[in-house]
């Protein structure tokens, strides 16, 4: 495994970096930055070449002071406490979005079925506040205005729209967004993406 790896086993690295204190954000399958600094304090410390790529000898370490990672371990839905929801979120198919816990909520009829942490744009490309309704969506889309990827895309406001951020898995809040609401969970953003529809209400708020 290394920079730019993205799987399964990229996830147990990562929780079992953190069961030794090594990694302190949540599981997130992508090996970026902070993934191979983790490795690389993991390495230092314990003798091994310090590369910042888990190599046999790395992940036989690894293992050996480590237990097998827990599903919800390696699958955590937020790191964050999920804010009270706003009240426009009760009623009806509500993508819920708390800029102050930094989570997005799917709300089926009041009932949160899955909450993922999030992060917005900077102060200069802000995310719009307010209600609004999915009008588009695009499971591989390309930003023609930033030329990034923007996996499973979920538009709501002209061109600020929920979606994967490979960047946001790497970095963390050390970045930031162009406005659109990121998300740094893969298969949590898949699984929204297949049952959110067209019409969908979306909620933005402090």
């Amino acid at each position: 495994m290394a920079r730019g790896s993205s799987s399964a086993q990229v996830r147990e690295l990562q929780a079992r970096l953190k069961q030794l204190g090594h990694f302190s954000p949540s599981p997130t399958g992508y090996y970026g930055s902070v993934t191979a600094a983790s490795v690389r304090a993991f390495q230092a410390k314990h003798g091994l070449t310090v590369s910042g790529t888990v190599t046999k000898a790395t992940w036989s370490k690894l293992r050996s002071l480590t237990r097998q990672p827990t599903h919800s371990a390696m699958y955590p839905a937020t790191s964050r406490p999920v804010a009270k929801l706003d009240q426009r979120c009760l009623t009806g198919r509500v993508l819920c979005i708390s800029k102050t816990s930094r989570t997005l909520s799917w709300v089926v009829d009041g009932k949160v079925i899955r909450s993922v942490d999030v992060r917005f744009g900077s102060q200069y490309t802000p995310t719009r506040e307010g209600t609004f309704t999915i009008y588009f969506k695009s499971r591989h889309h390309v930003s023609t205005i930033y030329h990034t990827a923007m996996p499973y895309a979920m538009f709501f406001s002209g061109g600020q729209a929920v979606h994967y951020s490979a960047d946001f898995a790497a970095r963390g809040y050390a970045g930031a967004s162009h406005g659109c609401v990121n998300v740094r969970d893969l298969s949590g953003i898949s699984a929204l993406f297949d049952q959110v529809r067209i019409g969908d209400k979306v909620v933005i708020y402090w």
